[in-house]
């Protein structure tokens, strides 16, 4: 098989079972149909007005000043008087648009939403709006549409400023929250005048939501301890009173509004959010006016043992913590509107002040409602399952169903309020049903998806193999045509998705090939061992492993062969050991970071150069030193730009064309070099390196060119090695499409530890710096040399770059490395540009594999311990 065909068939296997993964793990957990609950009891609030303050931390709210006085001096007088407050513990991602599906809908956002960039809606969905009689918003573009999209009818009006106004480069971010009360004192001030909409405002059930995103922007500009975050806080608290001085009195103080004060997300130190640190997790959550508790003293501890009470100076008034998704019930409750139907969260009782038999149908409606969507996705998941292959959930059957709502029906009507933990429970249990059914598939697609890879694994072992170990073939046509029919006729009983079948029906030709070689496969068990398992979950062990690696040249004996390239591995091998020891994210001094990167990168260059006796050949001088000055031109323009965002003087378009003409031709620029390996790899480093210094914001910087100077020296060491030994066998071709696979030299015992090299090292790459947590924790730092107007789609692709560039340099460093060690290191690829295609197509591969392990890392960040010391 020629090697083109061999990795095409193996892109297209990798690429279905990647894709598999959103049918496994990123479906929408949402079912639809259900009935919206009402309670016929009257709600204590005729209006509610929700305020979220985006990117505002917990601890940023209600720690106190030095001097003792608050930052925010109106909501301090609320908790300690006249309200209920708490914290908000959301969930990963935390980033706006889930953030606010938590509050305004109840359920934790369809991770697939990150394809359409927390914009658009991926599933419509129930929303606290959507039950509202009327709802009125003010503030971002970004995320007030989304739940005017997904309203019936046309009761939710949206007020937004342009999208060009969310500008991190922006003198004075504060201002879009001055705008949007501005709006709202306009709004009230015009409504005076107008009959309709001033009889409009008079009806019950209505919403006010202010989206405020000064802070948020702010925060990514500046940082959360800066002076620009600290007094914008100040800014939300003085608009805030002032709007609710407005409200009331244009309702005449008739104790009808409920308000509820809280943030979508927090923020880290470094200014950056999306992962599952304790300063984006905790956000403030503050409740009061019609049907909220007032302020209670307490003089017992409370059940929290994170510090945080004694620190912020209010462990005398009693604190309820919530889960995000409880917001969307509690304000549900407040004005008496059906809770969404799709919410999950559990109506948090300590904020009510109502009578026992509210509060009691209250819950017994919310049990109701969750129960609606368990009940919705158990008739699903059964209709697509054989009958005598189902097995429901054993916590929650429906005789089960129904003595939960027999019970706590009759002990509501006998007044045993203090029994709503009967309801309670049955809220539990649905929720863990909920679970059970949307993962009911799970195991089986899990399993044929890893039957898969291990066939096709096994079958590139053996492909390798064959011309080292001889076997007849073993004849098994007839049992794979059985198995394709019995799975086919499975699924299409079942009545399973289009892709169940292709996840399903292609580990049956992948082991149709292993299978032909069974006495192959026979030989190969037998004398393969198991591979090493290497931990993603510390870091740090990537350091150990380049300090044992670093040894190699002395315990091989290869010191002896070539001793300055081994010294030059050991050392590069210890820098390299440094990166996994520093924080993935944060700032540093990029200005100094940025030149020593450059000059690293240039020190490499000239090394390639006088290694390869390049400055011969004047034609390709003029190329190569022109990407030279590329280089040393995009180390210093990060630190130019960085200078003029300080001084508020915003992006300089000089800076903003070159960083995007430095990314246009990146990609680019390498076919037009010498097609000898060397020459076109190192215009490969130059070119791609460009592009990361103007992604750069801290010592990540200095990665790709220690990593490529190491991959520089392994080749070589390599080769010297191999011509030590005598077991070069290395022959001339024009193109990488004439390369046999089953013509490549006999394997050797050094194949072995070659990759176990080349797995460890692109591990490194991956997450030895930059990696998947910079892209969920994310800082826009990392863009401003490119824009500084929030643009999800475009940010999240820079930042995508970013993370593969150390892994697609390493694959191309290795693939190079591959032909060197076979066909001579002066081969000449021609002007065929089928190596770039292949590299390319493995980077695309990576940047949807990082994607979906960003999600997953995520999803398991979401019940971290979060210790106090994080906060500060």
């Amino acid at each position: 098989m020629r090697i083109i065909t061999f990795f095409l068939v193996g892109l297209i296997v990798h690429v279905i079972f990647f894709i598999s993964i959103f049918d496994i793990y990123f479906t929408s957990p949402l079912v639809h149909g259900m009935t919206p609950q009402t309670m016929s009891l009257a709600p204590p609030a005729s209006r509610l007005v929700l305020v979220v303050a985006d990117g505002l931390r917990a601890d940023s709210l209600f720690t106190l000043h030095s001097n003792g006085s608050s930052r925010a001096p109106y909501l301090r007088t609320i908790i300690k008087e006249s309200g209920t407050w708490g914290v908000s513990h959301t969930r990963v991602p935390t980033e706006s648009r889930p953030g606010h599906v938590a509050l305004i809908a109840g359920f934790y956002e369809d991770v697939s939403a990150v394809a359409k960039g927390w914009k658009e809606n991926p599933v419509e969905f129930d929303s606290v709006f959507n039950e509202s009689r009327h709802t009125w918003c003010w503030g971002s573009p970004d995320i007030l549409p989304m739940f005017a999209k997904g309203a019936t009818g046309d009761h939710v009006y949206t007020y937004t400023y342009p999208a060009e106004e969310e500008d991190f480069a922006s003198t004075d971010a504060s201002r879009l929250d001055s705008w949007v009360f501005a709006q709202v004192k306009s709004f009230f001030q015009s409504a005076k005048s107008n009959s309709s909409l001033r009889a409009s405002l008079h009806e019950d059930k209505n919403v006010f939501f202010l989206h405020l995103l000064g802070i948020d922007t702010n925060g990514h500009a500046h940082r959360p301890m800066s002076q620009e975050y600290l007094e914008n806080i100040g800014l939300v608290d003085n608009g805030l009173s002032e709007m609710v001085s407005l409200v009331e009195d244009f309702f005449g103080y008739d104790g009808k509004t409920a308000y509820v004060f809280t943030s979508d997300h927090g923020m880290t130190n470094w200014g950056s959010h999306g992962a599952g640190h304790p300063s984006e997790t905790l956000t403030p959550l503050v409740v009061w006016g019609a049907g909220v508790n007032s302020a209670q003293t307490v003089t017992e501890p409370q059940p929290y043992e994170d510090g945080y009470l004694q620190d912020w100076k209010l462990e005398h008034l009693r604190r309820v913590d919530v889960s995000q998704a409880d917001i969307a019930p509690l304000m549900a409750s407040l004005i008496g509107v059906p809770i969404p139907v799709n919410s999950v969260g559990v109506l948090p009782l300590p904020y009510l002040n109502n009578s026992d038999l509210f509060k009691a149908e209250s819950m017994y409606t919310n049990a109701i409602q969750v129960l609606e969507q368990f009940k919705m996705k158990m008739a699903q998941k059964k209709e697509t399952t054989l009958s005598f292959l189902f097995t429901p959930y054993q916590l929650l059957t429906e005789s089960k169903q129904a003595e939960f709502i027999h019970k706590a029906r009759i002990l509501i009507q006998l007044g045993k309020y203090e029994d709503i933990s009967l309801c309670q429970s049955l809220i539990s249990h649905s929720l863990e049903g909920l679970v059970y059914y949307h993962t009911y598939d799970r195991f089986f697609l899990g399993c044929s998806v890893v039957l898969g890879f291990v066939g096709w694994t096994s079958y590139v072992a053996l492909v390798i193999l064959k011309t080292h170990l001889h076997a007849d073939d073993f004849p098994v046509c007839v049992l794979c045509m059985c198995v394709t029919a019995v799975i086919t006729l499975f699924l299409f009983i079942q009545r399973s998705p289009a892709t169940y079948y292709i996840y399903c029906l292609l580990p049956v030709p992948v082991w149709y090939s292993v299978m032909n070689s069974m006495n192959l496969l026979t030989l190969m068990t037998r004398n393969l061992c198991c591979p090493q398992v290497v931990s993603f979950f510390y870091r740090t062990m990537l350091t150990v492993g380049l300090a044992v690696l670093s040894l190699w040249p002395f315990l091989s004996g290869v010191f002896g062969i070539a001793k300055y390239r081994s010294l030059s591995w050991f050392f590069s091998c210890l820098f390299l050991a440094l990166f996994p020891l520093m924080p993935v994210v944060g700032r540093d001094d990029i200005c100094f970071l940025s030149a020593c990167a450059g000059l690293l990168t240039l020190f490499t260059s000239v090394c390639y150069l006088w290694f390869l006796n390049f400055l011969k050949i004047i034609s390709l001088i003029l190329c190569q030193n022109q990407q030279m000055l590329h280089v040393a031109m995009c180390a210093y323009v990060p630190s130019l730009t960085h200078s003029s965002l300080q001084q508020k003087q915003g992006l300089p378009l000089f800076n903003q064309i070159i960083s995007w003409a430095t990314l246009a031709s990146s990609m680019l620029v390498p076919l037009v070099s010498s097609t000898r390996i060397f020459h076109r790899l190192l215009s490969i480093l130059l070119s791609l390196t460009a592009t990361y210094l103007l992604l750069s914001t801290g010592s990540e910087a200095l990665f790709p060119p220690v990593l490529s100077w190491l991959m520089f020296v392994w080749i070589n060491i390599e080769q010297e090695a191999m011509l030590a030994q005598g077991l070069s066998g290395r022959q001339e071709v024009g193109s990488l499409s004439n390369i046999d696979i089953a013509k490549i030299r006999q394997l050797k015992l050094d194949d072995i530890r070659r990759s176990y090299f080349f797995v460890f090292f692109i591990i490194t790459a991956f997450f030895g710096t930059g990696n998947i947590a910079s892209i969920n924790s994310f800082d826009p730092a990392s863009v401003y040399c490119f824009l500084t107007v929030f643009n999800p789609f475009i940010m999240g692709g820079l930042m995508m770059w970013k993370v593969l560039y150390d892994c697609s340099l390493f694959i191309y460093m290795y693939h190079f490395f591959f032909l060197v060690q076979d066909y001579g290191s002066w081969l000449d690829i021609g002007t065929s540009i089928s190596h770039y295609v292949i590299v390319m197509s493995m980077t695309i591969f990576l940047m949807l594999l990082s994607v979906v392990t960003h999600i997953l890392t995520s999803q398991r960040l979401i019940m971290w311990k979060r210790p106090k010391s994080h906060f500060s």
